[in-house]
């Protein structure tokens, strides 16, 4: 049991059904002074597990629409301090970041701060191939800021949770020294499972993209704004190009330097590569059929008549 003394933080940690995370993520969090897990009607222990280490659990019922689990949280629960911090059940707050992160917030000198994340891909920290560093901004003033609305919150089986939407904040933002872990203890076949999921928002975002839909109320692109501005605004000249999937294995594998990971880093650059096949054939299904094939809606299948008949198989008509 941690006998340091709690600082005044309260922290939101999302959760379906994260019994394998959970309590180590929970370990590490037990520095903060408040601890909500925002729940969607896990099936397994992630319940009992989260009230074991004290948090307080919330049930979240997405309703389709605007907004998600992070931001509903925001609005809605009831924190009793300014600072929010936001951990994934896959993320660990090491002794160094809570420290730092104290020493901070007790300076009070803006509105919130980014983390950078040390991911680890088949028990390997992933130091190359684009993933570190890796900057999100998780701890701000609650009531300065929310995640952006990519509007993807209609896209079918992309879960109830924000994917990769980034905090917008009304102030002045720094970044901090000490790195937070990103340890995720299921299989590869979660990782697939959740990657396909992805890759539905993905296809939207793209197109979204490609429509000019993404800009209002979203942080924007930007080649010499910070890192997150820098990525969208690559994002912008990426969704046009072709060949993409083999180009994400060259800009991850060699570029990037993915190569120096080892094993892990092949594998990686292999998985994601893949990943950027799925967004385009969704994307093609997106554009061409709305984001579902329905034959009602879509081509309709002409009956063979006599005429197209030829020993009793089907010919197509000219």
């Amino acid at each position: 049991m941690n006998t340091l003394p709690k600082i005044p933080i309260s922290v939101i940690v999302p959760a379906k059904n994260e019994e394998s995370n959970l309590p180590a993520c929970l370990e590490s969090l037990s520095r903060a002074d408040e601890i909500f897990v925002v729940d969607s009607q896990s099936s397994d222990r992630s319940i009992e597990i989260s009230e074991s280490y004290g948090a307080q659990v919330v049930q979240f019922e997405f309703n389709g629409s605007w907004p998600k689990k992070k931001n509903w949280s925001l609005e809605n629960l009831p924190f009793r301090n300014e600072w929010v911090l936001i951990v994934d059940c896959d993320e660990r707050i090491t002794e160094e970041l809570w420290a730092e992160m104290a020493e901070r917030i007790e300076q009070n000198e803006c509105a919130g701060y980014y983390l950078n994340r040390r991911i680890f891909f088949l028990g390997q920290w992933l130091e190359h191939g684009g993933k570190y560093p890796d900057w999100n901004l998780r701890l701000f003033k609650h009531k300065l800021g929310r995640y952006e609305n990519l509007k993807t919150e209609n896209i079918q089986n992309t879960g109830d949770n924000e994917v990769h939407e980034h905090v917008v904040i009304d102030g002045p933002v720094e970044y901090l020294k000490e790195d937070m872990l990103h340890i995720d203890f299921r299989d590869m076949f979660q990782w697939i499972a959740r990657h396909n999921r992805y890759s539905n928002w993905e296809a939207q975002v793209y197109l979204n993209t490609l429509n000019g839909k993404n800009d209002d109320g979203t942080i924007g692109g930007s080649f010499f704004g910070n890192a997150v501005q820098r990525k969208r605004f690559l994002k912008r000249i990426w969704v046009h190009l072709p060949f993409k999937p083999l180009l994400r294995f060259i800009l991850v594998y060699i570029i990037q330097l993915g190569f120096l990971d080892g094993k892990a880093g092949y594998i990686y650059a292999r998985l994601i590569s893949q990943y950027e096949y799925q967004i385009g054939v969704k994307l093609f299904e997106l554009k061409n059929f709305g984001g579902t094939f329905n034959s009602s809606q879509q081509v309709a299948i002409a009956k063979p008549t006599p005429e197209t008949m030829i020993a009793g198989v089907p010919q197509p008509e000219s």
